[in-house]
C-alpha cells in the first residue's frame, strides 16, 4: 500500500500527517495504531512523537484524529492541531477552518507571524474543566486548584484540569527544573497508580517576568516531548489564575522546541485559550507499507524537504538566547 504523508511539527513536537479524506486508504484504529507504533520509531522508521490522520467530517470542514508513537489515541494536541490546521486550509485555499476533534469543534486560522518567516497558526484549546471527574483524578474533593498533594510531594503546589487532556501542573523554581522531580511524579502517574488511573500529562512551569513563562511536560502516552501545546496552553491559564500573568493578553511561553504564544479569555466561569505558534512543514514522503502477520514493513520510495526548518532554527537560538538570562 502505497501512503503519502507530511513530517511536520510545532514547537519542534514533531508528527506525521496522512491525509485519509484524498485516498481510500480504509485504515481502522488497529492499523492506525500499528502505524503510529512503526512510524514514529525514531530508531528504525521515520521517527515522530505521533501521527495526525485527517479525515472527513459531517459537521466540520476536516476531522483530525491523534495516535501516540505508543499507539494510543490523544483526544486532543494543540502542537498538532496547528499542523493539521495549516494543511486543512492550505487544502482548501482559505485562512480558517473549523476542525472536527475528540471533544469539541475548534476553530484554526492562519495569524500573523510569531517570528520572521515562520508560518503561524491560531487555534482554540477548549473546553477547560477543572472537575477532577473530568481528569479523571481519585481525591475526596471537586477541584484541586494551587494545592498540595501530600502523597505525590511536600514541597509542590498542584493544579488539576482538563483542557480536554488532563493535566497536572505546579510552579517551580529552577532548581526544581533542574531536578529529577518532575521525572520522578510523572512516572509515577503514568504507570498503574490510585490517583490517575488513565495517567495524567504532567507540566513544570517557570515564572521568567509579566508575560513570558518556561513550561517543560512529560507527556501521557510519549514522555518528554520538545513541546505540548495543551500543556502549554493549561500551564498559562494557571498562571493567570495565580494573577501572574493577564487575562486576554498574549503570553509568551518558551519551551525546549521554541515558542509559542497563548491568550486566556474569561466569561463568567468559561475558559478558552487561544494557542498560536508555528506550523512548519519538513518534508514529504510516500512509503510503501506492508500490513503483515509478522508486523509493519515500511520502505520510503521519495522524499522531498520543504526547507522550512532553517528559518524556524532562528526562533530557536532566539528562545535559547532569552532562556539564557534566567
Amino acid at each position: 500500500m502505497l501512503i503519502d504523508l507530511i513530517k511536520c511539527h510545532g514547537s519542534n513536537n514533531d508528527f506525521l500527517l496522512i491525509d485519509e479524506s484524498d485516498r481510500n486508504y480504509k485504515f481502522d484504529d488497529f492499523k492506525r495504531r500499528d502505524l503510529a507504533l512503526a512510524l514514529c520509531d525514531r530508531e528504525n522508521s521515520l521517527g515522530a512523537d505521533g501521527i495526525l490522520f485527517i479525515r472527513p467530517s459531517k459537521v466540520a470542514d476536516a476531522q483530525y484524529r491523534i495516535f501516540n508513537s505508543d499507539g494510543t489515541e490523544a483526544s486532543m494536541c494543540g502542537n498538532g492541531l496547528r499542523c493539521a490546521g495549516r494543511y486543512v486550509c492550505e487544502k482548501l485555499g482559505v485562512d480558517e477552518a473549523v476542525i472536527e476533534t475528540m471533544k469539541a469543534n475548534l476553530k484554526v486560522r492562519k495569524h500573523e507571524e510569531v517570528f520572521s518567516g515562520i508560518p503561524t497558526y491560531q487555534v482554540e484549546i477548549s473546553p477547560v474543566t477543572f472537575d477532577l471527574n473530568d481528569l479523571p483524578l481519585n481525591l475526596d474533593q471537586d477541584t484541586l486548584i494551587q494545592e498540595r498533594i501530600p502523597a505525590l510531594s511536600e514541597e509542590l503546589t498542584f493544579t488539576a484540569l482538563a483542557v480536554p487532556n488532563p493535566h497536572l501542573t505546579a510552579v517551580v523554581s529552577k532548581d526544581q527544573l533542574d531536578s529529577d522531580l518532575q521525572t520522578e511524579l510523572s512516572e509515577k502517574l503514568n504507570q498503574p497508580n490510585d490517583l490517575f488511573p488513565d495517567g495524567v500529562n504532567v507540566s513544570f512551569i517557570r515564572l521568567l517576568e509579566k508575560g513570558s513563562i518556561f513550561v517543560r511536560t512529560f507527556e501521557r502516552g510519549v514522555g518528554y516531548t520538545n513541546a505540548c501545546g495543551t500543556a502549554m496552553s493549561a500551564s498559562t491559564l494557571v498562571t493567570c489564575l495565580m494573577n501572574e500573568n493577564e487575562y486576554e493578553q498574549p503570553i509568551d511561553v518558551y519551551n525546549n522546541g521554541g515558542m509559542v504564544q497563548c491568550a486566556v479569555h474569561k466569561e463568567g466561569e468559561t475558559f478558552t485559550i487561544d494557542l498560536i505558534g508555528n506550523a512548519t512543514f519538513v518534508y514529504s514522503a510516500q512509503i510503501d507499507i506492508d500490513f503483515n502477520a509478522d508486523g509493519i514493513l515500511t520502505e520510503i520510495l521519495e522524499q522531498e524537504d520543504f526547507n522550512e526548518d532553517l528559518q524556524y532554527e532562528k526562533l530557536q537560538e532566539h528562545a535559547k538566547k532569552y532562556l539564557s538570562r534566567f
